[in-house]
């Protein structure tokens, strides 16, 4: 199916977009790795993706989050964040990459009614104009509520508390690797014939190296050239919040995979995609800062990373069973059946959130955790614990 196409002010973005990358290339003799171009098209102020005006959630953008689909997601999640609060005295929140501010209110509003409201409730989003749409956002919805958020323009020196990252794992700058013949390359992007392309070159960076050459690929007798994804951005993120958690537990969200079935041998192509108006394809150079540009987290070496940097895996599963065992069935209850009205969307988005054919299996949760008590932070993993990461 052809992708839409943009309007003549979108392109216009796009091209001098493509214009700034051209002279990037250019002036790092010709070849740029994947990771330096999607930070660019991704995080470039005014010009990237993410720093543009243009709208990125909800019907109306290029893909769904699940806090856009559901406040049950947020009311949720709430639950387990109230286990983490409880265990932290005067234990603040920290969101990354908080979208349009829904998740944020909806985790507020359940925590007040939990009676487990954090004093402060941090953002950090590198996107200005994000900032600006959470606040009016949190103005709107809560706005008893709105004094106890705060933005962040860097990281704190320590912090206590929960630390929240929903779909910012996958957003994050990655390496592409080649693996061919025993060989491993790195594939990166050139300026050819007035176009952006690949080109690979042989694998220079030794951290990436010593990575690539003890992953599942280096082993694997291939016909074909096996490519796939490596990021130091999510592993910097980790070591990151290792060194500033002093108490608490930080969640992730995203989709992605256990090791062994990220580098599966039919996956040789990878999990790049590529988001635009709610059509997902795999070209990345298609209207750059127009579109987002992800790939699956990698769990095991997230946990890997986590443990290396002195902090414990309290928790892995899917999605479905993190929400099923936060209780969000229990919430949907609330609403009574015999008021369709109200109750069959809420019943089609808890749907989603949980079925294996949506979100339910693919996203998973990872929790972390420093100086609190394991179990505390283990509430949304009781059952369907999946542990196969390392």
């Amino acid at each position: 199916m052809p992708l839409p196409l943009p309007a003549s002010s979108e392109q216009t973005f796009s091209d001098a977009l493509k214009s700034a990358l051209h002279n990037r290339i250019m002036q790092s003799g010709g070849w740029i790795s994947f990771a330096d171009y999607m930070e660019s098209v991704l995080y470039t102020p005014e010009t990237g993706y993410y720093s543009g005006g243009a709208a990125k959630f909800g019907a109306g953008g290029d893909f769904v989050t699940a806090p856009e689909m559901s406040p049950l997601f947020g009311q949720t999640l709430a639950r387990q964040a109230a286990h983490i609060l409880s265990a932290v005295e005067q234990g603040a929140i920290l969101e990354f990459g908080a979208g349009s501010g829904k998740l944020a209110v909806d985790l507020l509003r359940a925590l007040e009614e939990l009676n487990h409201l954090p004093q402060h409730y941090y953002i950090l989003d590198l996107s200005a104009d994000l900032q600006q749409r959470q606040r009016t956002t949190i103005e709107q919805h809560i706005p008893h509520l709105a004094s106890r958020v705060h933005w962040l323009s860097a990281l704190p020196e320590q912090f206590e508390g929960l630390i929240l990252a929903n779909e910012v794992l996958d957003a994050m700058p990655f390496h592409l690797i080649v693996w061919q013949d025993g060989n491993i390359a790195e594939r990166g992007v050139i300026w050819k014939d007035h176009e952006l392309a690949w080109q690979d070159q042989p694998l220079v960076n030794q951290e990436l190296f010593e990575i690539a050459r003890q992953l599942p690929p280096a082993d694997q007798p291939s016909p074909h050239a096996y490519i796939s994804e490596i990021s130091l951005a999510n592993r910097h993120f980790i070591r990151s919040l290792a060194s500033l958690l002093r108490r608490g537990s930080i969640l992730l969200v995203d989709y992605g995979f256990g090791q062994s079935e990220y580098y599966h041998p039919q996956r040789y192509q990878g999990t790049l995609m590529c988001h635009y108006r709610h059509h997902a394809h795999d070209d990345p150079f298609f209207l750059p800062g127009l579109q987002d540009i992800t790939s699956h987290a990698d769990f095991s070496a997230i946990a890997r990373t986590a443990l290396d940097s002195g902090l414990e895996l309290a928790g892995y599963t899917t999605q479905a069973h993190f929400l099923i065992n936060c209780g969000i069935t229990d919430l949907l209850t609330r609403t009574p059946a015999d008021q369709p009205g109200n109750y069959l969307p809420l019943a089609s988005q808890v749907q989603r959130l949980v079925s294996p054919a949506e979100m339910g299996e693919l996203f998973k949760v990872i929790a972390l955790s420093k100086g609190i008590e394991p179990d505390t932070a283990a509430y949304g993993f009781m059952k369907g614990d999946l542990r196969r990461l390392l």
